[in-house]
């Protein structure tokens, strides 16, 4: 079996050894999960170790016939936009699982869900048919539904049930989408599924959707402008774009700690990759008709969800809202159509994976501890917990971009790329930077500074185990922001290739 394939299907063992077992024993379940998830994650930095960086196309490409009489094919590959996010797939599903050893009710359920859902999304990286990644994208929408439903808190079927009709919405419009390029594709080519296929015929005008009623017209609209509405809808919803956002702060608020690491850390990304890969990477010639609207949705996400955050109590959904604000930086440099913007906005895919995961552990142990997310509620832990402060100091200043941390570089990046299309809105953005930092830094003076809280006089530091899964994204947001061409190196051919194809 080939590299991709492994690291795709590998959490497939696990769950059949789990399932196997007659009377497992928790802690058996949770060593076999974290196990595991521990061989995607060396394979995958064999991966990034062996990756070509001078190269902008596809690599380790498996290619087999699949489902001969529509052209479907499993056909899989990786390029400098996916593989980082291969990557961080697989640390943070290995953190999650380490995170969920305190997890009691339903341990086999939870940990065959948890691994299932990381063969979608490393499914949904690495798909180069269209019908494959479309199945890959279903197979995560189950999994998260029940860790949130089953697992979650209080909320927990209202939050799920949420999550489940927003996200079913989005893949109905990318279906529609798919099977709309599938008819009209399937005249000019074997293989009217394969993406890169696909995004060739569109790039040089051979895929109109001239062959299909009224010439591919719709009240007024080419076909290509209606594919494109309809998959960045499904992938906005995802990412998640306002006003398709609102499903997200009761998924994080319900979900277990370690579910809130992976929707935040990954799941989201998913959205934004959607966007670079196939409304920018495969429509350039529709895209730039969108540009300016991507542009102010995104600046919108950034002001709306830094204000937002401010105004919570509650210290998880604050936490979520700052997951709106950050991926408005995504989708205003992505709209830009510069190489500083882009290669910002893929860069603050991964950096505000890490940041936004290790955010959510931090949040995390203060609820096992006091069981309850009220800002107010805490104080002064900093002189019961100095480890724990420490890290989360270091967490914060990398979620607001303090300069010499990952997320700093990414939204330079962003503004500066965004700067040469939209000065007002890269400089309106601006405004998100600041009430970030004002926000973070107003949650870290309430909860750590000050007088010591008496409820709290027995407060317990930080385990190893919880060092453990929180070091790893720590030492990411120093070395990517000392050290960012360990990301933009590889990341950087392949946004010049797609830059090769949009209007200067």
């Amino acid at each position: 079996m080939d590299m991709l394939s492994l690291i795709t299907f590998s959490p497939l063992l696990g769950i059949v050894a789990i399932l196997l077992m007659p009377r497992p024993s928790k802690e058996a379940v949770r060593t076999i999960a974290a196990a595991t998830t521990a061989i995607p994650l060396i394979l995958a930095s064999k991966l990034w170790m062996d990756f070509d960086t001078t190269e902008a196309g596809y690599q380790f490409v498996e290619r087999i016939p699949w489902i001969g009489n529509l052209g479907v094919e499993y056909f899989m590959g990786i390029d400098g936009l996916s593989v980082p996010l291969v990557w961080l797939t697989t640390l943070l599903l290995f953190l999650g699982a380490i995170a969920s050893w305190n997890i009691e009710k339903g341990v086999k359920g939870y940990f065959v869900l948890l691994l299932l859902l990381e063969v979608g999304i490393n499914g949904v990286f690495c798909s180069l048919d269209f019908f494959l990644f479309y199945v890959f994208w279903e197979i995560m929408l189950l999994p998260m539904y029940f860790l949130i439903g089953v697992w979650g808190g209080p909320r927990r079927e209202y939050a799920a049930i949420k999550f489940f009709l927003y996200t079913l919405a989005g893949s109905v419009l990318m279906l529609l989408a798919i099977v709309a390029l599938y008819l009209a594709a399937r005249d000019s080519t074997n293989t009217p599924f394969a993406i890169p296929v696909l995004t060739d015929l569109i790039r040089t005008g051979n895929l109109t959707g001239s062959n299909l009623v009224n010439g591919g017209l719709l009240l007024g609209w080419p076909f290509l402008k209606w594919i494109f509405v309809f998959l960045f809808i499904g992938f906005a919803i995802k990412v998640p774009v306002p006003p398709f956002h609102t499903w997200l702060p009761d998924a994080h608020v319900e979900a277990p700690t370690p579910i809130s690491v992976i929707l935040a850390g990954i799941l989201l990304k998913l959205g934004c990759y959607g966007i670079l890969r196939f409304n920018i990477g495969m429509f350039p010639n529709v895209a730039p008709d969108f540009a300016m609207w991507g542009a102010g949705l995104g600046l919108f996400a950034i002001i709306y969800g830094a204000f937002v955050a401010m105004a919570q109590t509650d210290f998880k959904r604050l936490v979520a809202y700052s997951s709106v604000s950050h991926m408005g930086y995504v989708l205003l440099g992505a709209s830009a159509f510069t190489s500083a913007g882009m290669n910002g906005a893929a860069m603050q895919m991964f950096t505000h994976g890490t940041s936004s995961a290790l955010l959510f552990l931090i949040v995390g142990v203060a609820y096992d501890r006091a069981h309850h997310r009220e800002i107010e509620g805490f104080g002064g832990l900093a002189l019961k917990a100095p480890v724990y402060t420490g890290i989360t100091t270091l967490g914060f200043f990398a979620a607001l971009g303090l300069p010499g941390m990952s997320g700093f570089v990414s939204e330079v990046l962003v503004l500066i790329g965004a700067w040469q299309k939209y000065p007002l809105m890269a400089s309106a953005a601006v405004i998100g930077i600041v009430v970030t930092a004002a926000f973070l830094l107003w949650t870290l003076q309430r909860v750590f500074l000050g007088p010591l809280n008496p409820k709290y006089a027995d407060f317990k530091d930080v385990t190893g185990r919880e060092i453990f899964t929180m070091a790893p994204l720590a030492f990411l947001g120093v070395l990517l922001g000392v050290l960012p061409f360990l990301l933009l190196d590889w990341i950087g051919p392949t946004i010049d290739s797609l830059l090769l194809w949009l209007p200067s």
